[in-house]
């Protein structure tokens, strides 16, 4: 006996299921409301050099303004210098309009701000850029916070993910709850640009472990029937924690009690831990028979399934685990020892990067929709709601890998359209925009489920951290892509769609699961069958003597 049969004997799905899918919604809320802070609480104010005598009020005194900053070549004036010495209004314009700086002779001399800058506070009361001056020549610092954060949680997600298939999803999920927590809080008492950073990358590599421990945990639980719509689900607590965090965004516009806001919801997460369950396959994978038959009497129980003491007799479990048990740890050289493995490992890699890649680089990116940021945020986060639904009928209907490479290639045309709409075309950039993010938010939905279902119980959580690792990677690279822009404008565009197309032609050479059975070990996924048609010959995994 299997353990499927076990599950269908204590119900695949039923109250018990759907319980632990909503005890798990609040690190999917949590989740996204941490990754994208960066869109309020890194936000760029207007901005110009420190003046004497002046204020902070960008609606007047434009004239008086001219003698001090220079202008762009666009007409505007220059948010990072001003002239060494004040000029008066009428020399402001350069003396020869139409000519270009370089044609003039005798241009006044300018400096950097050496007083400082003044911000624009009628959106934001206060973002790090204000806090520490992250602008003009420092203006990288402000995306390094961001790709900190998710190198944070490209260290993270290989920590967790090995950790939890040693000591358990439940434990490990418990640490990174009190991790968000703690670094969460200790980031919003920041003190200095540097602590801020050091802090906000802890947070990164604590929360990794809500990204490879909640989709297992509810995976695991549920029969090949209903994981899909499980899964989509589940993904959808996602979206609401997109739109939630420009709700909260609006409501606070300090960024350190925004921070607070946004960590604070660790607390009954925690609390919430006393009633989620540890995995059953886990426990029968490491030989703890009566863990395993306490949980599976409570699902038998809650799902209403009328279970003899026979069926779910120790000695019974003793037989499914003897199967499954693993008696050698984990590694991630598994994923690369067997053929069929290290194929779908190698390809998740790269599918991973470029669903993390293109996502964040279209959703941290929020401005040129004609929308202020808030607007802009929600919409971000209603777009995905109908493109979970799409998800679902595409998966089930048309397979994991097609809908995974289906969702990359819309992602990467409309990144592509963008570049051929001229200026003027701002409707139909907007209308392109809202669409890539739908496709590239279905392939975020689409990954975490097809990638689960792709590695074997022993490993599972190893080859998510594993993905997740390179997928943080993408996500740490996106925020400095934009970078790009001063080389020739539209190549951070380019590279996000053309990584996405990479992405999608990658996602072609994965095996489809649909409908398939989780595998439990090695074997079965080499075997490409079902654990029940399987021999009891196993593919070693590295021996660790105790």
């Amino acid at each position: 006996m299997g353990f499927e049969k076990l599950l269908d004997q204590v119900g695949g799905f039923g109250l018990f299921q759907v319980r632990n899918v909503f005890l798990l919604a609040l690190p999917r809320l949590i989740m996204p409301m941490q990754f994208l802070l960066p869109i309020f609480m890194a936000a760029v104010p207007a901005h110009r050099c420190a003046l004497p005598g002046t204020s902070a009020n960008f609606s007047h005194q434009d004239a008086w303004l001219e003698g001090y900053l220079p202008q762009e070549p666009d007409g505007t004036l220059s948010s990072c210098l001003r002239f060494t010495h004040p000029q008066a209004p009428h020399n402001t314009t350069l003396q020869g309009e139409g000519q270009s700086p370089g044609e003039l002779q005798g241009e006044p001399s300018t400096v950097p701000c050496p007083q400082g800058w003044e911000y624009d506070r009628s959106e934001f009361s206060s973002t790090i850029t204000t806090e520490w001056d992250l602008v003009c020549e420092r203006r990288g610092l402000n995306r390094i916070t961001s790709t900190l954060f998710f190198a944070g949680v490209l260290v993270g997600a290989v920590a967790f993910g090995y950790l939890s298939d040693r000591f358990g999803r439940r434990r490990l999920l418990l640490v990174s709850y009190v991790g968000t927590l703690v670094m969460g809080l200790a980031s919003a008492a920041s003190v200095s640009y540097v602590m801020f950073v050091i802090t906000r990358t802890l947070t990164g590599a604590a929360l990794s472990g809500f990204t490879i421990i909640v989709i297992t945990l509810e995976m695991e639980w549920l029969d090949v029937e209903h994981r899909t719509v499980a899964g989509v689900l589940s993904s959808s607590f996602w979206s609401g924690g997109v739109m939630l965090l420009a709700l909260v965004g609006y409501l606070i516009r300090d960024w350190r009690w925004l921070l607070v806001a946004v960590t604070l919801p660790c607390v009954p997460g925690i609390v919430c831990l006393w009633w989620v369950p540890e995995s059953a396959r886990w426990l029968l994978t490491q030989g703890r028979v009566e863990e395993a038959r306490r949980y599976l009497l409570c699902c038998a129980k809650l799902n209403g399934r009328p279970v003899g003491e026979d069926s779910l007799s120790l000695e019974t479990l003793s037989k499914v685990a003897a199967g499954e048990k693993v008696v050698r740890r984990p590694s991630y050289l598994d994923l690369l020892r067997t053929p069929r493995l290290r194929h779908i490992s190698l390809c998740c890699v790269v599918v991973w990067f470029a669903v993390n890649f293109a996502y964040y680089g279209l959703t941290l990116n929020v401005s040129g929709l004609g929308l202020n940021v808030y607007l802009t945020q929600l919409l971000f986060g209603a777009v995905e709601l109908p493109a979970k639904l799409l998800v679902y009928l595409s998966v089930r209907y048309a397979g994991r890998r097609l809908t995974q490479a289906g969702t990359l290639l819309g992602t990467a045309l409309t990144l592509g359209g963008r570049l051929l709409l001229s200026s003027e075309m701002a409707s139909w950039s907007t209308a392109l925009e809202v669409i890539g993010k739908g496709c590239s938010e279905s392939s975020f939905t689409t990954v975490y489920l097809f990638t689960t279902e792709l590695y074997p119980t022993v490993l599972r959580q190893t080859g998510l951290g594993l993905t997740a690792l390179m997928g943080r990677l993408g996500g740490s690279l996106a925020p400095l892509a934009t970078l790009l822009d001063g080389v020739w404008l539209p190549l951070p565009k380019l590279t996000y769609g053309g990584i996405a197309l990479l992405g999608a032609c990658t996602a072609l050479l994965l095996p489809e699961t649909r409908r398939a059975q989780l595998p439990e070990t090695i074997q079965d996924v080499e075997r490409k069958s079902a654990p029940s048609n399987l021999q009891e010959e196993e593919i070693p995994m590295k021996q660790v003597h105790d």
